[in-house]
């Protein structure tokens, strides 16, 4: 969709109309450096520079972020300066690399986030009007999120797109599905080096923090199948063994996540909760031996029933504990108690060697 000049300034200025009571006078306006989806535009003291964008696609906000960055660097300390993002309608990954980036953004569809000196404005809710025809592909659906999951994993690394389908066990025709979105919405690039041996381009990250943001912000762990309670330990770490060493007995399948693999991996803080995926549905022997009492306010144990296998992708064994791999554990924390936000923050800078996106 073609997000037009005047659409835009007129939102704005309804929206600053509504915090001042009366419809704001442009004084100045003046195409940016960086063509047309780029201008900018006085009221009274305050400029506004805005980069427009045809979709809300990862990619674009991220481009369209990096582009106002530029403008904000060259623009004068005296010179109050309110960058905003324009697109028809903002996603949840959208809003959340604006905020990262401290960007205000509207949307034609009726939300925006506004914030300067003297106005503040919050306003979500309002449905898509500018859905595209057709269903589109989810990318971090369970089964197809197996692609984002390996080619974070191995985010230094190219591949074809026969070697992708037969690393994550998809079907080739779905997996080029998959990589078609995920290249579309920017997330992934044909790298310039060739496979040689079958003629084919290969595969790669483009951003591999942004394409963790944009999984992370859909990712729901409480999708998958969860059973809460509450079993007798002194503490997490004494839990955490016991059930790791109970399900080695039995030869069940399981892979630990949350606060306790965190824990095992930086040592970062201390944790009541014990999490694990298991390969199979929890018996009630299990359960028995365990002493565990289905108890979800009170809960110090979680046992996962994946929605899809993927989950152990890239698993290993730390201080005999099997546990997930870090790129799996990252997006888990997001729905963890306790001190899940530090201990994400945490192991995020150790994934690529650097912070959050943004």
């Amino acid at each position: 969709m073609e997000v037009r000049k005047a659409q835009v300034i007129a939102r704005i200025l309804q929206l600053l109309e509504q915090v001042s009571g009366s419809w704001p006078k442009l004084t100045a306006l003046r195409s940016g450096e960086f063509g047309e989806g780029n201008f900018s535009f006085r009221v009274g003291q305050t400029r506004f520079s805005v980069d427009m964008r045809p979709s809300g696609a990862t990619a674009a906000i991220a481009a369209a972020i990096a582009r106002l960055e530029i403008i904000k660097n060259n623009t004068r300390k005296s010179v109050e300066l309110i960058p905003i993002v324009a697109v028809p309608y903002m996603g949840a990954v959208g809003k959340l690399l604006c905020e990262k980036a401290g960007v205000n953004w509207i949307d034609l569809s009726g939300n925006a986030h506004l914030v300067a000196q003297g106005v503040r404005i919050h306003i979500e809710g309002h449905a898509n009007q500018y859905k595209q025809a057709g269903r589109p592909s989810d990318v971090f659906a369970p089964k197809s999120a197996r692609i984002t999951r390996y080619l974070l994993t191995h985010w230094h690394s190219a591949f074809s797109l026969r070697t992708l389908a037969a690393k994550t066990e998809m079907d080739p025709g779905f997996t080029s599905r998959i990589v078609r979105t995920l290249e579309s919405q920017g997330f992934i690039l044909r790298a310039e080096a060739k496979d040689v041996s079958r003629g084919r381009d290969l595969i790669r990250v483009r951003d591999p923090g942004l394409l963790l943001d944009a999984w992370r912000a859909r990712y729901e762990f409480f999708r998958h199948h969860v059973i809460q309670g509450h079993v007798a330990a002194r503490t997490g770490e004494d839990l955490l063994r016991e059930v790791a060493d109970k399900l080695t007995s039995r030869g069940i399948e399981y892979a630990a996540t949350g606060l306790g693999a965190a824990w095992l991996r930086t040592h970062f803080a201390g944790f009541r909760l014990a999490t694990f995926y298991l390969g199979e549905p929890a018996a009630d022997v299990l359960l028995q031996e365990l002493g565990f009492r289905e108890d979800p306010k009170g809960a110090n144990l979680w046992l996962a029933i994946p929605n899809d296998d993927g989950v152990f992708e890239g698993a290993n064994t730390l201080e005999d504990i099997q546990c997930v791999h870090p790129i799996q554990l990252y997006v888990d924390l997001k729905d963890q108690p306790e001190r899940s936000a530090e201990a994400a923050e945490n192991l995020r800078s150790s994934l690529f060697g650097v912070a959050e996106h943004g």
